[in-house]
């Protein structure tokens, strides 16, 4: 039996932000908080997309002062923001950080207590009330926040995250239009964000039909558009497919979970403030290398997926030409491919080890139990830039 969770009300396509309105409309808010970026509000996005609402007369208040890889500080300060602002909705608009710390400051505003006590790792509270409604609205191609009931901080040297149904959007607006402007860099690591959560999310010991469908077809868009959009982000095809890539991506693993990647990919965040994106990408060929032996005929249906021929391939050889796809994608996108290349140095693999093998959440969720040594492995590997040989086979999720 599976289970599966959405948010209530989503709307995709093309020029969809104009939906917020009648979206805002049925919460009836006497004060609105819009969490967005610096960036984001230069560029007139913002006042673009809440054009409608301050015609409508609605009282709309700006929270600009977001970071990517928000740090527990940035979501504790929002917090307290909101509760002494009253407001009555949450809007995010941005990237996956400023969605995050939208949907912390929707629920936690209504909670006693700091940030900290609810993190999954170190927290001891439970979240008791649903709080504000929250509209998310992306503004770029990747984290999939908006479909996801979940908030990632940055701790010390690694990152935690809130979790609980009460932080899924009450609406998610999923528009094209908005993500033209994202420049290219971002444009790559929030593409390759969404493919790892697609990637992972198929392979996941909780895959199930459905997030294999949805999983499967972000794949597709996203590893036929990123390069476009990545060359010409005011190509429309592109931006469509990545927007819905990433939505389907966010759908999958919010359903199903992602695993060894994103495990490893934190510590090199929370160390050395890599982009998300970034950290994803230059781990997912070494780690799905490493695992391949317990999802041989899974990596088979990503190679497929990523427009690879495999009609005349063994399941062993397929596995092997997924793996070579993704590193050829990430080439082209123009992302460093190793811990080296990003300066990271190799007396700090140690640290990420340690680290990483601390993600108990996100490693229970891999085809194959990644050992203490596995990781130390796999860190190495992707320091170096040398694919490393398939770990022994443990368990096998190629159903």
């Amino acid at each position: 039996m599976f289970t599966h969770r959405f948010a209530p009300y989503q709307y995709t396509g093309w020029g969809s932000a104009a939906q917020l309105l009648s979206e805002v409309e049925r919460h009836a808010p006497k004060r609105i908080l819009c969490v967005t970026s610096k960036s984001v509000f230069r560029n007139g996005t913002v006042e673009r997309v809440l054009q409608p609402l301050r015609e409508a007369g609605y009282d709309i208040d700006i929270y600009t002062d977001t970071m990517p890889e928000p740090p527990l500080a940035a979501g504790e300060a929002l917090v307290r923001y909101t509760r002494e602002g009253k407001f009555d909705l949450v809007i995010g608009l941005g990237g996956g950080s400023a969605l995050d710390l939208a949907k912390l400051a929707a629920v936690l505003s209504q909670h006693e207590g700091a940030v900290a006590d609810y993190l999954n790792l170190s927290g001891t509270r439970p979240l008791s009330v649903r709080g504000l409604p929250k509209i998310l609205i992306p503004t770029t191609s990747g984290t999939g926040s908006e479909v996801t009931d979940i908030s990632v901080l940055s701790l010390e040297t690694t990152k935690d995250v809130v979790a609980h149904d009460y932080l899924l959007a009450d609406a998610a607006i999923i528009d094209p239009e908005l993500t033209v402007s994202v420049p290219p860099r971002v444009t790559a690591a929030s593409g390759m964000d969404a493919l790892t959560h697609a990637i992972e999310a198929y392979v996941s010991v909780h895959a199930s039909p459905t997030t294999d469908g949805v999983a499967l077809h972000a794949i597709r868009l996203i590893s036929r558009s990123l390069v476009r959009a990545v060359k010409d982000g005011t190509n429309k095809e592109a931006r469509t497919e990545m927007s819905y890539g990433s939505y389907l991506a966010g759908l999958a693993f919010f359903n199903a979970g992602v695993g060894g990647v994103h495990a490893l990919a934190y510590p090199l965040g929370g160390q050395f403030h890599l982009s998300h994106g970034e950290s994803n990408a230059v781990l997912l060929p070494y780690v799905m290398n490493y695992i391949r032996g317990a999802c041989m005929t899974r990596l088979r249906h990503i190679a497929e997926a990523m427009g690879a021929d495999v009609r005349e391939l063994s399941d062993a050889e397929a596995s092997c030409l997924a793996i070579e796809r993704m590193k050829q994608l990430i080439e082209e996108t123009g992302i460093p491919q190793t811990l080296d290349a990003f300066e990271i140095p190799r007396d700090a693999l140690e640290s990420l080890v340690q680290d990483g093998i601390q993600q108990r959440r996100l490693l229970a969720r891999s085809p194959l139990l990644l050992t203490e040594d596995d990781i130390r492995r796999v860190y190495l590997s992707a320091f170096e830039g040398v694919l490393a040989e398939a770990a022994p086979l443990q368990q096998n999720h190629d159903s």
